[in-house]
């Protein structure tokens, strides 16, 4: 599994850089972040070490299920529900829907941060 790279820039960075790419000023390098945070806290809020714990327990067990990682992880599935979606929104979570559950799929387990 690749690790994923993440940038951290100030809002208006980040957005003068897409706006950027929009009018086709400028085009980004294949290495360049696709994720972009505004600051290393809340980079951190995300990427907390009970956040990568539980990825890494995605990525190695492969729960069917947000209920059966729940039962894995001791967390209440509700709580997890919301960790999972904030991730999912980042790139880091595929939440995969299947039959009557959905099955959470770790993208990345490693981050190189660009700041």
């Amino acid at each position: 599994m690749k690790a994923i790279v993440v940038g951290i820039l100030p809002q208006d960075r980040i957005r003068e850089r897409m706006l950027a790419i929009a009018r086709g000023e400028y085009k980004p390098k294949p290495t360049e972040p696709k994720i972009w945070f505004t600051s290393m806290r809340s980079l951190a809020e995300v990427l907390s070490d009970e956040n990568r714990a539980l990825l890494k327990v995605i990525q190695e067990a492969k729960p069917q299920s947000i209920s059966s990682l729940a039962d894995m992880t001791g967390r209440k599935p509700g709580n997890l529900s919301r960790t999972l979606k904030m991730m999912s929104n980042y790139g880091f979570v595929e939440m995969k829907r299947e039959n009557r559950h959905v099955r959470p799929i770790a993208k990345a387990t490693e981050f190189r941060i660009v700041a």
